[in-house]
């Protein structure tokens, strides 16, 4: 039977043992929470360029009697993404964007018009471990009237 010495002893040994633990977790678990804000980040930025480019489509489909031509839709979409409150512009701000227009020459109503925006996000933790960007894309397409 072990004495009370025995437990002492036991715990002597054992000092320093959670330190070491706790600097084994450490490190993946600040990497998971900060793999977490980056991702959220992300998919804030990935909802903003949909919302842009339905702006810019919704832009260039409504009636008017001279059309927006495909620069303005661009102007469109580049000032709803740099306005400030769009993409989170101190960690990653909105260069103007690869933003193709697929329109007829000289559209009637039902044609289709299609914005696409394409833009190089930054990741701002996980560049630590070797993941440095990735091309978010969103496309809209609407009738004219």
């Amino acid at each position: 039977m072990q004495g009370a010495k025995g437990i002492t002893m036991k715990l002597k040994n054992q000092r320093g043992a959670s330190a070491v633990e706790f600097a084994v977790v450490l490190f993946p678990l600040v990497l998971l929470v900060f793999g977490i804000i980056d991702f959220g980040f992300l998919l804030y930025d990935k909802a903003m360029l949909t919302n842009a480019s339905r702006e810019g489509a919704r832009a260039g489909i409504v009636a008017r009697t001279t059309r927006l031509d495909a620069s303005e839709i661009q102007g469109v979409v580049n000032n709803y993404l740099s306005d400030g409150n769009s993409l989170i512009p101190p960690l990653n701000p909105f260069p103007p964007a690869n933003i193709p227009i697929t329109k007829p020459a000289s559209p009637v109503f039902g044609d289709e018009l299609t914005v696409t925006v394409n833009y190089q996000y930054n990741y701002f933790f996980l560049s630590i471990i070797g993941i440095s960007s990735k091309l978010l894309t969103a496309q809209t397409t609407m009738l004219y009237e």
